[in-house]
């Protein structure tokens, strides 16, 4: 018999996947590392930085989409919807892995503002959800959309040698789709233009700031 869980039980789950989330050790699904199978090769020190550089972004991106999915989940109507998203965190997580592993082999370290963008982003998330599942989910799609977008530059601008890098960003694209992909299955509404906007001015913030801190 499944357990019923109080809102207290909830509180602490989620009180639980922010501190996980933000000391490094969030749970996951348990997949291989991409980059695990790739051989690693030398790259120059200016390679190396902007490898560095690029996956901090993807990080702290990581860190934001585990606030607003946490965020959205805790304030969503439906039970269902809540489960997806959940689910979909878990699979983020992995994301999260894997680009701290990557930044920390490339000798340096993970963005200093990683705190303030999960808690500006579990608060849109939150927002998001108590504006209903359909566009609690629209804004998911959204999401995820800027996101591949994000990651398709990314590995235009990643040196070509970087196989291991490489590696994880193009998982990552094949699992930012498919989250895009559900939600829009499941019914999500297509935000208006402004909203859209304002995400990409946030996102833009975030990335450059985490480029270089």
């Amino acid at each position: 018999m499944q357990r019923a869980y109080s809102p207290a039980d909830t509180l602490i789950d989620h009180a639980d996947r922010i501190l996980r989330t933000l000391s490094g050790h969030a749970k996951t699904t348990g997949r291989a590392n991409p980059s695990s199978a790739v051989n690693d090769v030398d790259l120059t020190a200016d390679e190396t930085k902007l490898s560095a550089q690029l996956m901090r972004v993807n990080h702290a991106g990581e860190v934001a989409a585990q606030a607003l999915y946490q965020g959205q989940a805790l304030t969503a109507k439906d039970k269902v919807i809540q489960e997806k998203l959940k689910q979909a965190a878990e699979e983020e997580n992995d994301h999260l892995a894997w680009c701290k592993k990557r930044v920390n082999e490339l000798g340096e370290q993970t963005s200093v503002f990683d705190p303030l963008w999960y808690a500006g982003s579990l608060t849109i998330g939150a927002i998001a959800g108590l504006a209903g599942d359909k566009w609690n989910l629209g804004f998911l799609a959204e999401t995820e959309r800027q996101v591949v977008n994000h990651i398709e530059q990314h590995l235009e601008k990643l040196p070509d040698n970087d196989e291991k890098t490489r590696a994880i960003l193009e998982q990552m694209h094949i699992d930012e789709n498919a989250h895009a992909t559900t939600a829009i299955e499941n019914g999500a509404a297509e935000l208006p233009e402004p909203i859209k906007q304002g995400m990409k001015l946030v996102s833009k913030i975030m990335t450059k700031t985490s480029y270089w801190i």
